[in-house]
C-alpha cells in the first residue's frame, strides 16, 4: 500500500526539514548530479514530484521558463514557499498519481518519491509522465538505494519499473552505493546532442 498523506504530515509536524536536506551533503551532491545530467540547457515546462521543502525545486528552476512543483504534504508546500523561489515556480499539494495535473511537460523529476508508491500507484505514475511527456522530453529519476522499511519498494524496483517501459529510452544512468540516477527520454528527439 502507498504511505499516505497522513505519513508526510506527521514527519513535518515533528520537523520542518525531516530529512535535512538543506544539511546533507548526500543530498548537495545529489541535487549537483541530478541537475547536471539534464540533458537540455533549457525546458519549456517541468514537473517535480515530490517536491518537499524546494531544496531541488530552485535548481531546477534556473533551467526551466516554468515548473510545477507538488509535494502530497501541505506542509511541505508552506516550507517550501518561505524559500526564496523564481516567480517562474508554482508550488501546489497535490497526492500523484491521483492529482495528476493537466498539460504537457518536457521535464518531469521524481527524486526521492517512487518508493512510497505500491506497484500499482507506481505502474499508474509512470504512465501519466509518459502520456504528459512531450516528444523530445526527459524523465529523471533519483532514489537513495537503501531499503526501509516503511516504503512499499526500494529503488532498484522504481528504476527497474521506469527502464522496462517500451515508450521511454535510457538515456544516461548513474550508479553509486548511495544511489540510482535514471535519464529517460521520449521521442528520437530526446536523444542526447552534442556540442553544435
Amino acid at each position: 500500500m502507498s504511505l499516505e498523506r497522513e505519513y508526510f504530515d506527521a514527519m513535518y509536524a515533528a520537523n520542518s526539514d525531516p530529512w535535512s536536506f538543506d544539511r546533507r551533503w548526500y543530498d548537495h551532491r545529489k541535487y549537483a548530479l541530478t541537475v547536471a545530467a539534464l540533458p537540455r540547457e533549457r525546458y519549456s515546462h517541468g514537473l517535480e514530484i515530490g517536491c518537499s521543502i524546494g531544496r531541488l525545486t530552485g535548481m531546477l528552476a534556473s533551467r526551466c521558463d516554468g515548473l510545477l512543483a507538488v509535494d502530497i504534504s501541505a506542509a511541505a508546500i508552506v516550507v517550501a514557499s518561505r524559500r526564496v523561489l523564481p516567480a517562474s515556480v508554482t508550488l501546489e499539494q497535490r497526492s500523484i498519481p491521483r492529482q495528476w495535473p493537466r498539460g504537457v511537460f518536457d521535464l518531469i523529476v521524481m527524486s526521492e518519491v517512487g518508493y512510497y508508491w505500491d506497484t500499482t500507484e507506481l505502474d499508474q505514475t509512470i504512465a501519466l509522465a509518459s502520456s504528459a511527456l512531450s516528444d523530445g522530453g526527459h524523465v529523471v529519476a533519483v532514489h537513495w538505494r537503501e531499503q526501509v522499511e516503511d516504503y512499499p519498494l526500494n529503488a532498484k524496483v522504481v528504476h527497474e519499473t521506469l527502464r522496462a517501459r517500451s515508450d521511454l529510452c535510457v538515456l544516461a544512468s548513474y550508479s553509486d552505493p548511495h544511489f540510482l540516477l535514471d535519464v529517460l527520454g521520449k521521442g528520437a528527439r530526446s536523444q542526447l546532442q552534442g556540442p553544435d
